[in-house]
């Protein structure tokens, strides 16, 4: 029962190593195949990589000569010019540099995409080529390499396999045996037991017989002991033999089994990364890396090719300067632009007087003339003074319709993560079509009236020309003083004294005013813009110390009244919200609570003047009320803030203009929301405040602390000055307007600014001083002071 148990065993055992070997043999066959496909994988990427740069080769030489006649039809249409003199006189002009740079910037990319492509047929394909030979080449060889490492691992195998057989074996024929061996001591113990039986069941008998029975009996069991004796002795010694070619066999056979385990670890472990690495891998990796490096080199340079070439351009449209380009204009064509030569008087029939006759009879109606075009030219100038104004507002606001920053695209280069086309943006950019429709049409209307205005400018200075000349020969032929003393001083009509200690500005009362009353409902309030010629309109009357608004009719346009109010904020030298609090101010904003958001932007702005806090509190107020009806003017605190957060506080330069404004626009939108814990109430901060329908109420507990009109505030005076005519005593003035001097005679003050006049120097100019330097005056931008002109 034993023998055949082990042999069913053992076969199994021989079974379960040849199944463990047929696996090994396959995982072998499997990586061959693997690495082939690998090898073929790899030959079609290199073939993919040369005709994909193939086709590119090919679409940038077709781009570089589509470049190429783009230039050339306009540097021929250039060349074609006529007259030869003029093209080079234009080439100085900064937009005809600029539109010589652009072509020649279009010629060099055609150059480089030339290159371009030439560095792609000549250089990176044929670098693939020699990189898929290389691999083939050395795949074939590391195939060989890898079927030898294979042999081996199978030579080791078999091996293996014969000295686990010769093993088995040797222990089979040391337990049979081992066997035998058992059975002989078996039978010995067995005979011997048979001898002491015998001897105990014998009877007694007489003495010589029993003798030779006994002595017969004994050598019959010592024949047999000894013929078992000698087979046990035989087989001790086969089954020694054979238990000593067992454990040899077996030390073999573990020796083997270590060494083939540690074969076929090397080759999983070590042999096979070493063939992938150092021979199926060998210099493929670093051959792919030179030849997209050069890929890589080749578009960079044509990169910095390119933006060399924009650099250029960007420096010649930086220098895009109108007033140079008129004075090399008119410089190149001294001849055209040049004044003529003056017209000389030309005497009839031998008349010889080129002089005015002042004589009489004609000098009393020259005197008069005289004085009727001096009333005249006084007349004209302030008008056409007043013409100019609004000219020139005008024109600042095309210069801002024009100069506009909307050219940064980079928002349509934004891709996605799935890597989908452009996003597109084109509907929220300059470029829609509702957008250029507004844009144009208020631009279109704007240009109409300022060239309304700059006809009727011209004409007046034109007139004002004319009539300034006959005045001046006039004065001159009559013996007069170009310069009037200060008897035209006391002579001069009622003047009117300006309040200038008004806390909140005329434009910003009058404005809310108007709109809390008319306009709290009105749909897009600060949002939807207005009429620009209204706006200049009312911006100029404000300027001009008249209130447009006044009176409770309602004929204005809301949205250009709204427009004036946010005008005015932009429009200040020093916006509402200085730039030394900004960065408080936005650490404020990162505050989540509210309540301490507040607090801190209180904190912040108690630190600015008294009358500052005045005119936000009163703004803030107005716009908080106006946010309470935003479902019917679509105007919440969020909306609100972004209309007015540009205007109340500019980003300083070097920040990141969108992430501040949205945090600027944040903060606004906070104080409208917390106004009334932001802003000192009226006995913490006496002055004006907004109550709702637009009024002002002053909570100043001084007896000037009540609130007057603009019209309460001025008053009419009839001055008298009965000093001599070779002195006269300086007189005050308060500035009702800012005014820059246009030349170094003409001073330079702000409104509100006290002046010291010594005598007028013509109907429209006064002798004056201001800050200790002495310079001409504008009669219409002052207010004399009648306290100070004494009898």
């Amino acid at each position: 029962m034993t023998s055949p148990a082990k042999f069913k065993k053992d076969k199994e055992i021989i079974a379960e190593y040849d199944t463990q070997v047929k696996e090994i043999r396959a995982q072998l066959t499997e990586q061959m195949k693997c690495l082939d496909q690998q090898c073929e994988l790899r030959v079609q990427l290199l073939q993919d990589l040369q005709d994909f740069f193939r086709k590119k080769a090919e679409i940038e030489m077709d781009y570089s000569r589509n470049l190429e006649k783009l230039a050339e039809r306009f540097l021929a249409k250039t060349r074609s010019t006529k007259d030869q003199q003029f093209k080079k006189d234009q080439n100085v002009l900064s937009p005809v540099n600029c539109w010589n740079l652009l072509l020649n910037q279009v010629k060099r990319e055609s150059r480089d995409h030339t290159t371009l492509s030439d560095i792609y047929l000549n250089n990176i394909i044929p670098r693939f080529v020699q990189v898929s030979e290389d691999s083939g080449r050395l795949f074939k060889k590391s195939k060989e390499v890898g079927q030898q490492l294979q042999d081996d691992l199978m030579k080791v195998l078999n091996e293996l396999y014969s000295v686990m057989k010769t093993y088995h074996m040797y222990n089979a024929d040391s337990i049979s045996a081992q066997s035998k061996l058992k059975e002989a001591e078996k039978q010995e113990e067995k005979q011997i037991g048979k001898s002491v039986k015998q001897e105990d069941r014998q009877t007694p008998r007489s003495p010589d017989s029993t003798a030779n029975v006994r002595i017969e009996e004994k050598h019959v069991r010592r024949s047999s002991v000894k013929k078992i004796e000698k087979m046990k002795e035989k087989r001790q010694a086969k089954y020694t033999e054979n238990k000593l070619k067992a454990i040899k066999a077996r030390n073999e056979y573990l020796l083997a089994l270590e060494a083939t385990n540690a074969s076929v670890f090397k080759y999983y472990i070590h042999d096979l990364s070493d063939l992938i690495d150092q021979c199926c891998d060998l210099g493929y990796h670093a051959s792919l890396n030179r030849a997209l490096r050069t890929f890589l080199s080749a578009e960079l340079n044509l990169e910095q090719s390119k933006h060399e070439g924009l650099d250029a351009i960007e420096n010649a449209v930086e220098n895009l300067d109108a007033t140079s380009d008129k004075q090399r204009l008119m410089e190149m064509y001294n001849n055209v632009f040049c004044p003529p030569m003056k017209f000389e008087f030309q005497p009839h029939m031998g008349d010889m007087a080129s002089q005015l006759c002042a004589q009489q009879p004609v000098q009393s109606e020259l005197v008069q003339r005289c004085q009727q075009l001096q009333s005249r030219l006084s007349t004209l100038k302030i008008e056409n003074e007043e013409v100019k104004k609004t000219m020139e507002a005008t024109l600042q606001t095309i210069q801002d319709i024009v100069t506009v920053e909307d050219f940064d695209v980079s928002d349509c280069f934004q891709y996605s993560n799935s890597m989908e086309s452009v996003k597109s943006t084109v509907s929220e950019t300059f470029m829609s079509k509702p957008s250029i429709a507004k844009r144009r049409a208020n631009q279109q209307e704007t240009e109409q009236f300022y060239f309304t205005k700059m006809k009727e400018y011209l004409e007046g200075r034109n007139l004002i020309t004319k009539l300034q000349a006959k005045h001046d020969l006039l004065q001159k032929t009559l013996g007069e003083s170009q310069r009037t003393d200060c008897s035209l001083a006391r002579r001069s009509s009622t003047v009117r004294k300006q309040d200038s200690s008004q806390t909140i500005p005329l434009v910003v009362e009058s404005c809310i005013r108007f709109i809390s009353r008319h306009g709290l409902q009105h749909e897009g309030i600060f949002r939807v813009s207005g009429s620009q010629v209204e706006v200049n309109d009312i911006k100029n009357a404000f300027e001009r110390g008249e209130d447009p608004l006044a009176g409770d009719q309602n004929d204005h346009d809301m949205d250009s009244i709204a427009g004036v109010l946010k005008l005015y904020f932009r429009g200040l030298e020093h916006p509402l919200f200085p730039k030394d609090i900004f960065h408080d101010l936005m650490a404020c904003v990162t505050m989540d609570n509210l309540q301490e958001r507040a607090l801190h932007i209180r904190k912040v702005l108690l630190v600015l003047p008294k009358t500052t806090l005045i005119i936000m509190r009163y703004l803030f107020a107005f716009l908080s009320h106006l946010s309470q009806f935003s479902e019917e003017n679509m105007m919440d605190p969020y909306n609100l803030a972004i209309c007015f957060g540009p205007s109340l506080m500019s980003v300083p330069e070097g920040h990141d203009q969108v992430s501040c404004q949205a945090h600027v626009n944040e903060l606004i939108k906070t104080i409208i929301i917390q106004h009334e814990n932001i802003f000192p109430n009226p006995r913490e901060l006496e002055g004006p405040i907004y109550s709702r329908g637009g009024s002002m109420e002053d909570y100043c507990d001084s007896p000037h602390g009540e609130t007057t009109s603009a019209e309460d505030s001025t008053q009419d005076v009839t001055t008298e000055h009965h000093t001599s005519d070779d002195e006269c005593e300086p007189i005050e003035a308060i500035a009702k307007f800012d005014y820059v001097g246009r030349t170094a005679r003409e001073l330079s003050f702000k409104k509100g600014a006290s002046l010291l006049l010594y005598q007028r120097a013509s109907d429209d100019w006064w002798e004056g001083r201001h800050n200790g330097i002495d310079g001409l005056v504008p009669h219409q931008y002052i207010v004399v002071q009648d306290t100070l002109i004494s009898e």
